[in-house]
């Protein structure tokens, strides 16, 4: 069994060599550093409507999601850092990951400002409106396409296999699960004896809400750079019973207080985990209506599904016309995402707002390219110490 001590222990080593591996990795892995020197910028942004943003837009949080009948559509996949806030904070994050990604590409930098055109090209359409079926249909680049097909074809042994390397209703403990306390293990088996679980589960995947749902195998995941001391666990379920029943992974994680700042004088929920049902809920729905704010180990918690058409959108190299497909059909995703809570009178105004920072060199705001550059240099300064200090340590 692996105390809470040494998960800490261990949890620590794997985010520093994940954030090591490459100043894209770095760049997901830093949500709270990206804040803290973006607040120390000398730049202006502009005040967007106040609305559910992601707080943590990076391209790895952008990918296919299923919604409650199994239908996909590209949506954002981690709201933790949920907030009502301001929009213009996506839209840096997002622009600093694609421009993180096209240094590692070793593209030009004449393709970063193409970069952020396209993707202010892309969140504007979506603010117009135009990101609809067809609108979205049309921006999809080839990547996307190839990726929502992928997702469309996965059914309950491809997510099993990625997910545990197994078809077997089990969670094999290893590297990647570890085995549960006697407290955790009592806890988890009263959460899915909650009403409220139970309602969720059966309204998914056109199941009987009368089904019975039993525990069969959980553990605690190390999973991601952002649960570090943080309450993580895989659930095995089956729900039903005999020949009719089904099984389904369930993903739970604790919510904690988010990085991202929020708009002043807006009413939010004070509990973490009701706060990021609620974000999810607005950004993306697919995504949101598959989740459970609950209480567990005294904490907040949320639950959801796992379903085998969510995928994460891998970006390994990109050549510059991928890399500006992708910027501006996922700034529309983000687009649609923050449009879809704002009136009309409030995303005309927020189009005005955008276009006034544009210059003769530039076909996207000032503000936008000064944040991205000054970032970007700032995250490779410190990529380069994190490896230097993740080095020493190796060595000691």
């Amino acid at each position: 069994m692996t105390s809470p001590e040494e998960r800490a222990d261990r949890l620590r080593e794997t985010r520093n060599l994940k954030m090591a591996r490459s100043a894209h990795a770095y760049v997901r892995g830093s949500t709270v550093k990206f804040y803290e020197w973006l607040e120390a910028t000398p730049h202006q942004l502009p005040e967007g409507p106040p609305v559910w943003i992601c707080g943590d837009c990076h391209l790895g949080n952008l990918g296919p999601l299923a919604d409650s009948k199994g239908r996909v559509a590209v949506q954002i996949r981690d709201l933790d850092q949920t907030v009502i806030g301001n929009p213009a904070h996506d839209l840096i994050r997002l622009g600093l990951s694609l421009a993180s990604a096209a240094r590692g590409s070793d593209l030009p930098g004449v393709t970063t400002a193409h970069i952020l055109e396209h993707l202010m090209a892309g969140y504007e359409t979506a603010m117009a409106g135009d990101f609809d079926s067809a609108g979205e249909k049309e921006l999809r680049p080839a990547s996307i396409r190839g990726l929502l097909d992928r997702s469309a074809r996965r059914r309950w042994r491809h997510l099993a296999q990625e997910r545990l390397d197994t078809v077997k209703p089990v969670i094999p403990l290893g590297k990647r699960f570890w085995a549960l306390t006697d407290q955790e293990r009592a806890a988890l088996g009263e959460l899915f004896a909650e009403d409220s679980v139970r309602a969720l589960l059966t309204t998914l995947q056109s199941r009987d809400d009368q089904d019975p749902i039993s525990l069969v195998d959980a553990a605690y995941w190390m999973k991601g750079c952002s649960s570090l001391g943080r309450l993580r666990f895989a659930a095995m379920l089956r729900i039903g019973e005999g020949k009719t029943s089904s099984f389904c992974l369930v993903d739970l994680k604790e919510a904690v207080t988010a990085a991202a700042p929020r708009a002043a004088g807006v009413a939010m929920p004070r509990d973490n985990a009701q706060r990021v049902v609620a974000g999810a809920r607005a950004l993306s729905p697919n995504l949101g209506m598959r989740m459970l704010a609950a209480r567990l180990l005294y904490k907040p918690v949320v639950l959801r599904e796992l379903m085998p058409q969510d995928l994460k959108l891998e970006i390994e190299q990109l050549t510059p016309g991928r890399a500006m497909a992708l910027a501006a059909y996922l700034a529309g995703v983000v687009g649609k995402a923050h449009g879809r809570q704002m009136s009309a009178e409030q995303r005309a105004a927020w189009q005005a707002a955008l276009s006034r920072a544009r210059t003769a060199q530039l076909d996207a705001p000032s503000w936008l390219w000064s944040s991205v550059v000054d970032l970007l240099s700032i995250h490779e300064r410190a990529y380069l110490e994190h490896c230097r200090v993740f080095a020493l340590a190796q060595a000691a």
